[in-house]
């Protein structure tokens, strides 16, 4: 059974950062590409950043481009968000999502399985 788990959600002042991870168990972690996406209080559901199954291709929303960076270390099966500069709008929570066949990184139909979320909230 396929299992994503997300950590490292919570409080922080405006400015301030936080690392979100991502636990991946039941796939071989190595051919799905993954991906960061958020929903916010009475909004849909956005892209935030991805990464391909080799680390070769990363794309990221343009809202958090040069503040937010993804990466991933297939032996631990594991993804890593580290958001710096936060925002009182990157408050969300986010989700960790895999995708076997994934061309648009960006594109949320394209993953296979999700994560239940965590909270990241930025106060101002």
């Amino acid at each position: 059974q396929v299992q994503l788990v997300e950590s490292g959600g919570g409080l922080v002042q405006a400015g301030g950062s936080l690392r979100l991870s991502c636990a991946a168990s039941g796939v071989t972690f190595s051919n799905y590409a993954m991906g960061w996406f958020r929903q916010a209080p009475g909004k849909e559901r956005e892209f935030v950043a991805a990464i391909s199954r080799n680390g070769a291709r990363i794309d990221y929303a343009d809202s958090v481009k040069d503040r937010f960076t993804i990466s991933r270390d297939n032996a631990k099966k594991t993804i890593y968000l580290q958001m710096n500069s936060l925002k009182p709008e990157d408050t969300a929570v986010y989700y960790c999502a895999a995708g076997r066949f994934v061309r648009d990184l960006g594109r949320e139909r394209e993953y296979d399985y999700w994560g239940q979320g965590t909270q990241v909230t930025v106060s101002s």
